[in-house]
């Protein structure tokens, strides 16, 4: 009984842990959404000066994804667009880390596909 949980412990220990790609790119996008969102909504309570226009001036930095997520600005409805992007973004990075993980695991043991 002992040599059989010795074998079985050697194997767990030895088998290479497989990512599931989708809930790692499902939790990775919810955590980038959230981020852009949290940072959108923090500038904006925190509030800024006012440019010549009466448009709030805050965070230039973040106002530089605009460039990248069109549609995306420091405002509230900003960051809910950015929310979108941000998971779009975080679960296509998640699922292709993943499968990448996977097949890397699969060349180290000798799988082929």
């Amino acid at each position: 009984m002992a040599m059989d949980e010795k074998i079985l412990e050697n194997m767990v220990l030895t088998r290479v842990m497989r990512l599931n790609a989708m809930v790692h790119g499902i939790v990775t996008g919810t955590v980038a959404g959230a981020a852009i969102f949290i940072a959108t909504n923090w500038l904006i309570f925190k509030g800024g000066p006012v440019g010549p226009d009466g448009e709030l001036i805050i965070g230039p930095h973040l106002a530089l994804l605009g460039q990248f997520f069109i549609g995306y600005r420091v405002t509230f409805v900003g960051s809910l667009i950015g929310v979108a992007y941000g998971f779009v973004c975080g679960f296509v990075v998640g699922y292709f880390v993943s499968r990448t993980y996977n097949w890397v695991a699969d060349l180290r043991e000798g799988k082929t596909a």
